[in-house]
């Protein structure tokens, strides 16, 4: 543990300069006094190392010294600082692996490549979680897309990855889902998202954020004219803000349908962003736990949706699945299944 701190100092002075022993003792989680017997350690080990009192302090190295963390190219560190983005390492455990790791990485960088890297990681996001909103969020243009999988993005990420990276605004010719005809939007870029496979480019439009998929991007042009970001405000902030506006839709439409049961595991992977609650046998008990008494060809599902045209999402279980409620959705399910059918009726031999 000690001698990992000890590192870890080396390459915060190396990277910072002048460090005040209180600051590192912060970043540390260790006290002032132990980061002063650090430094004696360090000293008496060789590395040219020394402490500064007073009101502007702190903890140096000598000018010149340099720790032989190399053998890592300017695009491998900012991979790594891309990667570290999509906050996996959180669930594992590993924030404080991963920052010390960052750390060394830094330290091997040029010091003239060193913005670059850190700005790769305040640029680009990548979110490997599948979005969790109600599926009928997949019609908004701002939002997925609905697909089984993700679309070849239109447009070249190589222009959008430029805007982002050169502070430049940014003219797109853009189509929303569901529509035909492009928009032209100017926007002011925060970063670009890659979530669950699919990019998505986070920018300010009239002051305000708003999120467009890169495969819905006809075409983009850069500007001359700089970016107008809100100030203070990151990419990671205005990403979170834009992600629960779209999970955190209202689900007000409650339906109830009854799917056929060697279908259910299928519907509960398809369906899970709309499923209230677990499946439930014939009568009522818990779908697979062996106690129902009821039908035990069906199961029952409850599930949630912002607006009633969703319900079409169903169709895709054909007879295998039924709308018992609400009527309006009966309706709606009855509605696109006589459309369907009109459209192949000639084709019958």
């Amino acid at each position: 543990m000690k001698s990992s701190r000890l590192l870890s100092i080396v390459l915060l002075l190396q990277t910072r300069g002048r460090v005040p022993a209180a600051e590192l003792a912060e970043r540390l989680e260790v006290s002032a006094r132990t980061v002063y017997r650090d430094v004696e350690a360090l000293s008496a080990a060789g590395v040219p190392v020394y402490a500064e009192r007073g009101r502007h302090g702190g903890i140096a190295l000598l000018p010149g010294f340099r720790t032989d963390v190399t053998g890592m190219t300017t695009d491998e560190a900012r991979a790594l600082f891309i990667l570290a983005a999509q906050g996996a390492h959180s669930a594992l455990g590993l924030d404080d692996a991963l920052r010390s790791a960052l750390r060394k990485v830094m330290a091997a960088l040029p010091a003239p490549h060193r913005p670059a890297a850190e700005l790769a990681g305040r640029r680009i996001l990548v979110d490997p979680d599948k979005w969790t909103t109600r599926p009928s969020s997949a019609t908004s243009a701002d939002g997925p897309s609905g697909r089984a999988a993700a679309a070849r993005p239109a447009v070249d990420l190589d222009v959008l990855h430029t805007a982002v990276f050169t502070d430049l605004r940014l003219r797109i010719h853009y189509r929303h889902s569901g529509e035909t005809r492009l928009r032209t939007y100017t926007v002011d870029p925060y970063g670009l998202v890659a979530k669950a496979g699919t990019w998505y480019l986070v920018a300010d439009r009239r002051g305000r954020p708003q999120l467009f998929r890169a495969d819905r991007v006809a075409s983009a042009t850069l500007t001359d004219v700089p970016v107008r970001r809100r100030a203070g405000v990151e990419l990671a902030e205005v990403w979170q803000q834009l992600r629960r506006q779209v999970e955190d839709r209202p689900a007000d439409v409650r339906v109830t349908a009854r799917i056929r049961r060697e279908r259910l595991d299928l519907a509960v992977r398809i369906l899970g962003g709309a499923l209230t609650g677990p499946p439930r046998t014939g009568d009522g008990d818990a779908a697979g736990d062996g106690e129902g008494t009821g039908d035990g060809d069906w199961a029952t599902l409850e599930l949630a949706y912002p607006v009633l045209p969703a319900v079409r999402q169903l169709l895709q279980f054909g007879d295998s699945l039924e709308v018992l409620a609400p009527p309006e959705a009966r309706r709606v399910m009855a509605e696109a299944a006589a459309a369907v059918t009109a459209v192949y009726a000639g084709d019958t031999p």
